[in-house]
C-alpha cells in the first residue's frame, strides 16, 4: 500500500470511529395517550358464549386502557359479564347495578381497565325512579392520571323521556364535577340519544365527541351505532365525550359492526373504539 492510500486508509478510520461518537438522532416523539371502547352487550341474548369468545377476541387484539360496557347481566348459569371478560383480559373492572350485591340477578353498567386504578366510585342517577347509574374510576395512563365515567341514559324518544334525560345529564355532569378533580375526563356509554339531541346539549357543550370530531368531514348522519342487522333507520347513540381543553381525538372507529358468522352479530349495538392525546 502506498503511503497516501495508507493516509486516505487511516482518514477513513479515524472518520468512522469520530461517527460512532456522534449521538443517533433522537426517535421521533411519541403521542402520550390512551384508548377506550364503548360496547353495549345486549345482555346475554343470542348464544352469550359465542358472542363472549368474538368479543374478547377483539378486545384482546385492540388492548384498549378503558372500557364502558352497558347492560351487562348476572344470573344463575351466566356470570357476570364484566367479570368473565375482565378476568380473561387481564383488567380491574368497576360494576354498578341498582340491583343490592346479594340478588342472584343483578343487571348494569361497567368498566374495565388495563391500567391502575387511582380511584373509584358510583352514583345512581337522577331521578332514581329510573334506575341508571354512572361507573367511575380514575386511571393512571403512565404518570397520568385519568377520569373515566360510563353511563347508560334513558331509553325512551318522547318528550318525557328527553325530559328524564336531560335530569340524569345534569346530573351526570355533577356526580363528574365532584368526582374529577383536575385530571381530565372521559365519559362514554349509550346515551341513547344523538349527540346533537338538546337533552345532551349540556353534556356537549363541555365535551368533545370523538367520533364526530374523527370524522367531522364525512356524512356523520348516515353513522350509526344501532346494528342496523337489527334496526331500520341510522342513530349514533353509543359516544365518548372527552375534556378538550386536556385531550385531542386522533383516531375513531366502529367495532363489531359486521357479523362474525352467518347471521350472527356481537350486540345489537356496534361499539365505538377512539384514541385520545393528551393536549400540550
Amino acid at each position: 500500500m502506498t503511503v497516501g492510500l495508507a493516509r486516505v486508509a487511516r482518514l477513513g478510520l479515524l472518520l468512522a470511529c469520530a461517527l460512532a461518537l456522534l449521538p443517533a438522532h433522537a426517535a421521533a416523539p411519541v403521542e402520550q395517550g390512551m384508548s377506550m371502547v364503548t360496547f353495549n352487550l345486549h345482555h346475554d341474548r343470542e348464544d352469550w358464549p359465542q358472542r363472549r369468545k368474538v368479543i374478547l377476541r377483539e378486545l384482546q387484539a385492540l388492548q384498549p386502557d378503558a372500557i364502558a360496557l352497558q347492560e351487562v347481566i348476572q344470573k344463575p348459569h351466566v356470570r357476570n359479564q364484566a367479570a368473565w371478560l375482565a378476568r380473561r383480559l387481564g383488567y380491574d373492572y368497576q360494576f354498578v347495578s341498582t340491583d343490592p350485591p346479594g340478588r342472584l340477578k343483578r343487571y348494569g353498567n361497567a368498566l374495565l381497565t388495563r391500567r391502575p386504578v387511582l380511584a373509584r366510585g358510583e352514583h345512581l342517577l337522577a331521578p332514581r325512579t329510573d334506575y341508571r347509574t354512572v361507573a367511575h374510576l380514575r386511571i393512571d395512563v403512565d404518570g397520568q392520571p385519568v377520569n373515566v365515567y360510563a353511563t347508560h341514559l334513558h331509553e325512551r324518544a318522547d318528550d318525557n323521556g328527553r325530559r328524564i334525560r336531560s335530569e340524569q345529564v345534569a346530573d351526570l355532569l355533577a356526580f363528574i364535577a365532584a368526582t374529577a378533580g383536575e385530571a381530565p375526563v372521559v365519559i362514554a356509554g349509550d346515551f341513547n340519544a344523538m349527540v346533537d339531541a338538546s337533552d345532551l346539549s349540556p353534556l356537549r357543550q363541555r365535551y368533545g365527541d370523538s367520533f364526530g370530531s374523527v370524522h367531522v368531514n364525512n356524512d356523520l348522519a348516515q353513522a350509526s351505532t344501532l346494528n342496523r342487522h337489527y334496526f331500520d333507520a341510522p342513530s349514533r347513540i353509543d359516544h365518548i365525550f372527552f375534556q378538550q381543553d386536556k385531550l385531542l381525538a386522533r383516531e375513531a372507529r366502529l367495532l363489531f359492526d359486521q357479523p362474525y358468522a352467518e347471521g350472527r352479530w356481537a350486540s345489537d349495538h356496534y361499539g365505538v373504539w377512539t384514541r385520545l392525546q393528551f393536549a400540550p
